[in-house]
C-alpha cells in the first residue's frame, strides 16, 4: 500500500472544527451560551493575587476548542431535562458553571502535561512553564483544579464526587502511558486503557454533567455518560493518527510528536506488527528521535495499513458513540426542546459528531 495523505474537513487547522461542526448541525444557542461560559471562566479564576490570576488566566486568553463544555451544553440540551428552558431560552447559570467545571480540569492537565513534556509552546503562545517556569506551572495547574472542585461542589454532592473521580482517572491514565514511555512492547490493551482514562473520562463526565444539572432521568444520564466515554476514544485515536499524517503547518505542532516523546500510539502499534515493516521501525524506536529517525519512522508509518485500520478501530467508537444515543428517552421531540422532550437538532448533532470529525481524516492511498 502506498503513502497516505491528510484531507483537511471544513477548512483551517485541524484542532478549530470541533465546534464549528456543533455549530453547523444546529445545537440550540450554542454562541451564546458559549460566550456565557467564556466570561464566567475568565471570573473563575480570578484571585487576590493578581500573578496568579494572570498565569490562571493564560491559557483561556489564549483561547481553545472549548469542545468540553460544549458536551456539556449539548448533552443537557439533547436530553430535555426537567431543568432545562424552552428552546428560546438560554441554559441555566448551573450548567454554564458545570461548562466552567469541566473546562478548568481540562487546563489543569494541560499546564502539567506541559511540564511533563517540557513544553515550549502551547495554543500559538507560550506556555506557562516556558515563560514562568516549572514550579508556578504546577502550582497554577493545581489552583485551576481547586477551582473546579469549588464550582463542582456547589453544584451538589453527586457532582462534586463525579469531577473528582475524573480527575482520579486522568491521572491514572497519564501514569499508564508514562509507565510505557519508550517501550515499543506496548501493546493495544494498555494503549486503550491509557486514553480512556486520559481523554475519554473527562468528555463522558462532560456529558454526564450536563445530563445531571439538566435534570434528566437516570436512564438519559447513562446513555449520555456512555456516549462521551466513545466519543472520547473515538476523538483520541483521531488525534493520534492526525499526528503521524498531518504536516507540521496542519498540526501546529511537528508531525510524530508523539513518536519523539516516546508515546507509541495505536497506529504505531499496528504498524510495528506489519510484516517487512515491523521490525526496520522496532530497531528505529524504544529511545529519543533525532529529526531524519522521526522522517524515517514515519514513512515506515505511513507506508502500512497500520493508518487505515486505525480509523476503522475510531468509527466502531464512533458506531458506539450514536447507538447510545438511541437510548435517549426525553430526546427527539419533532421540532422541539424543553422539559417534555430533548432537542432534535442537539441530538443529532451528538450523533453525527465523531463520525464527522473521521471524515476530516482521508488514510487512502494516493495511488
Amino acid at each position: 500500500m502506498g503513502p497516505f495523505r491528510l484531507r483537511l474537513g471544513g477548512g483551517g487547522r485541524l484542532t478549530s472544527g470541533t465546534v464549528n461542526q456543533l455549530r453547523d448541525l444546529g445545537v440550540p444557542r450554542l454562541d451564546e451560551d458559549l460566550e456565557r461560559v467564556e466570561t464566567a471562566l475568565r471570573r473563575s479564576v480570578g484571585s487576590e493575587d493578581a500573578f496568579l490570576s494572570e498565569v490562571a488566566r493564560h491559557l483561556i486568553d489564549a483561547g481553545g476548542k472549548r469542545l468540553r463544555p460544549v458536551l456539556v451544553l449539548a448533552a443537557a440540551r439533547a436530553c430535555g431535562g426537567t431543568a432545562m428552558p424552552s428552546a428560546e431560552g438560554g441554559v441555566g447559570d448551573d450548567l454554564v458553571q458545570g461548562a466552567v467545571s469541566v473546562e478548568l480540569v481540562h487546563l489543569g492537565s494541560l499546564y502539567h502535561d506541559d511540564v511533563m513534556d517540557e513544553a515550549e509552546s502551547r495554543r500559538g503562545v507560550q506556555s506557562v512553564n516556558a515563560r514562568w517556569g516549572n514550579l508556578v506551572a504546577i502550582l497554577a495547574g493545581d489552583f485551576l483544579l481547586a477551582r473546579a472542585s469549588e464550582i463542582a461542589a456547589s453544584l451538589g454532592t453527586e457532582v462534586a464526587q463525579l469531577l473528582a473521580a475524573t480527575i482520579g482517572r486522568l491521572c491514572e491514565g497519564q501514569v499508564a502511558e508514562l509507565q510505557h514511555a519508550y517501550n515499543p512492547g506496548r501493546n493495544e490493551g494498555a494503549y486503550f486503557q491509557a486514553i480512556a482514562g486520559k481523554t475519554a473520562s473527562l468528555m463522558a463526565t462532560s456529558c454526564r454533567i450536563g445530563a445531571l444539572v439538566a435534570g434528566a432521568s437516570r436512564p438519559d444520564v447513562q446513555a449520555l455518560t456512555a456516549f462521551g466515554e466513545a466519543f472520547g476514544m473515538a476523538f483520541q485515536i483521531r488525534d493520534d493518527v492526525l499526528d503521524l499524517v498531518g504536516s507540521d503547518e496542519d498540526l501546529g505542532k511537528p508531525a510524530g510528536h508523539d513518536l519523539v516523546e516516546g508515546v507509541y500510539t495505536l497506529p504505531v502499534i499496528r504498524a510495528l506488527t506489519s510484516p517487512g515493516v515491523g521490525a526496520e521501525l522496532h530497531a528505529l524506536l524504544g529511545g529519543p528521535l533525532d529529526p531524519p529517525g522521526r522522517e524515517k519512522a514515519l514513512d515506515l508509518i505511513r507506508s502500512t495499513d497500520a493508518l487505515g485500520a486505525s480509523v476503522a478501530v475510531a468509527r466502531r467508537y464512533a458506531d458506539e458513540a450514536a447507538e447510545a444515543l438511541g437510548a435517549l428517552t426525553g430526546a427527539g421531540v419533532a421540532g422541539g426542546s424543553g422539559a417534555a422532550g430533548g432537542s432534535s437538532e442537539a441530538l443529532r448533532a451528538l450523533a453525527e459528531l465523531a463520525h464527522l470529525l473521521l471524515d476530516t481524516v482521508d488514510v487512502t492511498s494516493p495511488g
